[in-house]
């Protein structure tokens, strides 16, 4: 059965805007964005470490390089947040003490304007594709950024100063 994603814009910041991916089975049906549900599960679940992600997204988007390289964890086609660093400001409080962020949100910087975001979950293991929460997650997200990199230049084209995309309002793309 084909899947398919069409892309929505989530927030606009003075640096960077952020999209995510609705993934439905026609396409453009209406549907939860994968980082709409990545909310809706982390604020029942997880709000503090979500909150620090968040704090994360709002902080890169008005950073004055936008998002730059060192703000995301490489991961393989895919980036996720939060960046490595427990001491990085916003850090992360458990119990008063800088703590690691074991919530992993997954998603595809473009360049330093653009970012998409995804889906993720707490990470137990060393290696994602060992960890039972966020395997799907990462390997869905790493067939999207793949398969959005290769859209750039064909159905997904910069503005002229490369700060925004340009989508046919109803485009599409199979998974």
């Amino acid at each position: 059965m084909s899947r398919f994603a069409h892309l929505v814009e989530v927030e606009q910041f003075e640096n960077v805007k952020y999209f995510s991916i609705v993934i439905a089975e026609e396409p453009l049906e209406e549907g939860e964005s994968l980082f709409d549900l990545f909310i809706d599960k982390q604020t029942i679940q997880n709000k503090e470490k979500l909150q620090h992600i968040l704090d994360w997204i709002k902080l890169i988007g008005n950073y004055k390089y936008g998002a730059d390289e060192n703000f995301f964890r490489f991961e393989n086609d895919a980036s996720a947040l939060p960046p490595k660093g427990k001491d990085r400001e916003p850090s992360y409080l458990e119990n008063d003490q800088n703590t690691p962020n074991d919530l992993r949100l997954y998603c595809f910087r473009a360049n330093e304007h653009v970012v998409f975001l995804f889906n993720g979950d707490i990470k137990t293991t060393a290696v994602p594709q060992d960890c039972p929460n966020v395997k799907s997650h990462f390997d869905l997200a790493n067939k999207l950024s793949k398969k959005i990199n290769e859209l750039f230049g064909k159905e997904i084209l910069w503005n002229n100063d490369c700060s925004d995309i340009i989508v046919e309002e109803d485009f599409f793309f199979n998974l």
